[in-house]
């Protein structure tokens, strides 16, 4: 029997998957409609608190369309992620709107899970820099990438252990760990930053502006917007029929 990274933590784990956990939430198609009322309305504005936003849909589909942004801010959405290192390191980069906690290489010991790509992720980059596209491997690139990253893991984690049992500080042992170790992080945003990372973290034939993403952060942004379509109907079916351009 394999042992867990619980059981035995030098006991290296491999994934080709992500976890992402909505665990909070201020979110709802009201939330926007309120946003909005209060420069004609006031404080009858809250009258919007109570009512079915259905009746408003037109509204929120005239806001997004007209790119009128900040009523698709009042609310929150806090998600638990767990994905490779080289997903954060992307993720990162959307600073706006955006709130991360990660967890510390300094501070605790780093467990042995791994990302290896599954079977059905394309591995062939054919094209120049933005005129591309990824086709699938064949299985001797297949097993290649298998075989090299499972080794390379191994390897690493070994040296990182190894540093640690010479009582070498994590700060300075982590730097032998590969990008394709997975962390996690709390992540939390709000309807028009979530939006905005969705329109360049998917790739959809029906956005206005072509996106080609890195499979495992769309991997992310996926389980992400479908979570936040179920909180906000209204305002996700706006986003869509406005070609997934935030406002």
């Amino acid at each position: 029997m394999t042992e867990t990274p619980q059981e035995n933590p030098s006991a290296i784990r491999f994934r080709s998957d992500v976890t992402v956990e909505l665990i909070k939430h201020s979110a709802a198609d009201q939330d926007v409609l309120w946003a909005a009322r209060v420069s004609t309305a006031g404080e009858k504005s809250l009258d919007e608190l109570d009512r079915d936003a259905s009746r408003s849909k037109g509204l929120i589909n005239f806001l997004m369309r007209d790119k009128h942004g900040s009523p698709f801010e009042h609310n929150s959405m806090t998600f638990f992620v767990s994905a490779p290192i080289f997903v954060f390191r992307e993720f990162h980069r959307h600073r706006v709107g955006w709130s991360y906690n990660e967890e510390s290489g300094r501070y605790r010991e780093l467990q042995p899970v791994f990302y290896v790509p599954a079977e059905d992720r394309k591995l062939v980059q054919q094209g120049k820099p933005g005129a591309y596209v990824f086709v699938d491997g064949t299985p001797e690139q297949y097993k290649t990438v298998d075989e090299a990253t499972r080794e390379s893991y191994a390897s690493a984690y070994a040296g990182y252990q190894r540093m640690l049992e010479a009582g070498v500080a994590r700060e300075v042992a982590r730097t032998t760990l590969p990008v394709g170790l997975y962390s996690s992080m709390y992540a939390t945003c709000n309807a028009r930053s979530l939006m905005h990372f969705l329109g360049l973290r998917t790739k959809r034939d029906d956005a206005t502006f072509p996106s080609f993403p890195q499979r495992e952060i769309e991997m992310v942004a996926e389980r992400m917007e479908a979570a936040w379509a179920e909180l906000m109907p209204l305002t996700y079916a706006a986003f869509n029929t406005n070609g997934r351009v935030a406002p």
